[in-house]
C-alpha cells in the first residue's frame, strides 16, 4: 500500500522547511564579518596613532592603525563578529581589551595605568567582561552557566584559568558552553591544550626537545638528564612573577647542586639582549636555552605552558614527578627526595 501526503500536510511541512531555513539564516548572520565604526577620544594625548590588534593565541597582532586628530580618532572597517581585539598607542606598553559584538562603539581611551581608566561604551560583551574582571572571586563553571552563549565564558576559561585546571576540569568547563563557541579558535586552542596536558601529565615522561643557548649551541633536554633531579624552568626576562621566583630558584640550586639536583632555564623571550641581561642580574648560573619566540616557544607549546613561571621537576629518566614547585615548595620536596638516597 502507498501513502500520499495530502495538500495541507505538504503545505505545512513546506512552512517548517521554510521557517527552519530562515532562522538557520538568522542564527548564522549573528557572526560573521560586519562593517564596524569605532569612535574614540584620547586622554591627555592630542597627537600619535591608535593601532587595532586582533588577539591570537595570547597575542595582539596589528589589524589597522589611526591618527590622532586633536584627540580624537576613528576606524570604519569590516570586522569578525562577535570577537576579541584590543586598542593601543603603543603595544610595547599593553592594550586595551576590546569585545566587539555591535558594529559601533565609542571608546575613551586612557593609556596611563595600563589603560585600566579607559571607558568603551556600545558593546554587552564589553560589559560583561568588565564586570567579570571586577569580580575577584569567579568560579568558571558558574560564570559559564550564567553566560553559556558568551565569548567572555570561554576567553574567561582560556586565558584565566586553563593554566590552573586540570585536563578533566577544562573538558568539563568546555562543555557547559554553547557548541558553536566549542568549535572555535579558542575552543580548539583548549581542546589541544587538554591533549597536551594528559600527554605531560606527573608520571609521564616528559618529551625532549632542543634549543639553542646563548651561545647557539644547541642543547637537548635529554642532555642534561641522568645525574640526577632536573628542574625544568619556565620563565622570562619580562615576566615580574618569574623574576619574583628568581631568587627562591637560586637558593635551592646553590643549596642542592652538589647533592643530584640540577635546573633547565627555558626562556621565553623574544629577544636575546634583555634575556642575557636578566640571567647575568639574577645570577641564574645553570644552564638556559630559548628560540625567542614569544609565546610561540617551542618546548612552552610541547609542554602546554599557559602561564609562567611553571616548572616541571623531572627524575633521571626524565619522569615528570612534580610540577609547579615554587619557594618553600620545591627546597622541601628536594629535601625528600634527596634524603632517600
Amino acid at each position: 500500500m502507498v501513502f500520499t501526503e495530502s495538500k495541507s500536510h505538504q503545505k505545512m511541512k513546506k512552512s517548517l522547511i521554510l521557517a527552519f531555513l530562515c532562522f538557520s539564516v538568522l542564527v548564522n548572520a549573528q557572526d560573521g564579518y560586519k562593517k564596524v565604526s569605532i569612535e574614540g577620544k584620547v586622554i591627555g594625548n592630542n597627537l600619535g596613532k591608535v593601532y587595532l590588534q586582533k588577539l591570537q593565541n595570547k597575542k595582539f597582532q596589528k589589524l589597522d592603525s589611526a591618527t590622532v586628530t586633536n584627540g580624537n580618532f576613528s576606524f570604519s572597517r569590516e570586522l569578525y563578529l562577535p570577537e576579541i581585539y584590543s586598542l593601543s598607542m603603543d603595544n610595547k606598553q599593553g592594550s586595551l581589551i576590546l569585545f566587539l559584538n555591535k558594529s559601533k562603539v565609542s571608546v575613551t581611551l586612557d593609556p596611563s595605568d595600563g589603560y585600566s581608566n579607559s571607558v568603551i561604551k556600545g558593546s554587552d560583551l564589553q560589559d560583561l567582561y568588565v564586570s567579570y574582571k571586577k569580580d575577584q572571586g569567579v568560579k568558571i563553571d558558574e560564570f559559564i552557566k550564567q553566560h553559556p552563549n558568551s565569548l567572555v565564558s570561554l576567553y574567561a576559561l582560556y586565558r584565566d584559568f586553563s593554566y590552573r585546571l586540570t585536563p578533566e576540569e577544562i573538558k568539563a568547563n568546555l562543555q557547559l558552553l554553547n557548541p558553536s563557541l566549542q568549535n572555535t579558535e579558542y575552543g580548539n586552542i583548549l581542546k589541544e591544550l587538554v591533549s597536551t596536558m594528559e600527554r605531560v601529565a606527573v608520571g609521564k615522561k616528559a618529551p625532549d626537545f632542543a634549543l639553542k643557548d646563548p651561545e647557539g649551541n644547541v642543547v637537548k633536554l635529554s642532555d642534561r638528564l641522568g645525574k640526577g633531579y632536573l628542574l625544568v624552568d619556565f620563565w622570562a626576562s619580562w615576566c615580574g612573577p618569574c623574576r619574583k621566583e628568581n631568587p627562591n630558584v637560586v637558593k635551592v640550586y646553590s643549596e642542592y647542586k652538589d647533592k643530584g639536583f640540577d635546573v633547565f632555564g627555558v626562556s621565553l623571550d623574544a629577544s636575546k639582549e634583555p634575556w642575557l641581561k636578566a640571567i647575568e642580574k639574577d645570577h641564574l648560573t645553570w644552564t638556559h636555552v630559548s628560540d625567542l619566540q614569544f609565546w610561540n616557544n617551542a618546548a612552552a607549546k610541547l609542554y602546554g605552558i599557559r602561564s609562567i613561571p611553571s616548572n616541571l621537576l623531572l627524575d633521571k629518566e626524565g619522569a615528570i614527578i612534580a610540577k609547579n614547585l615554587r619557594g618553600e615548595e620545591l627546597e622541601a620536596k628536594l629535601a625528600e627526595l634527596l634524603s632517600q638516597k
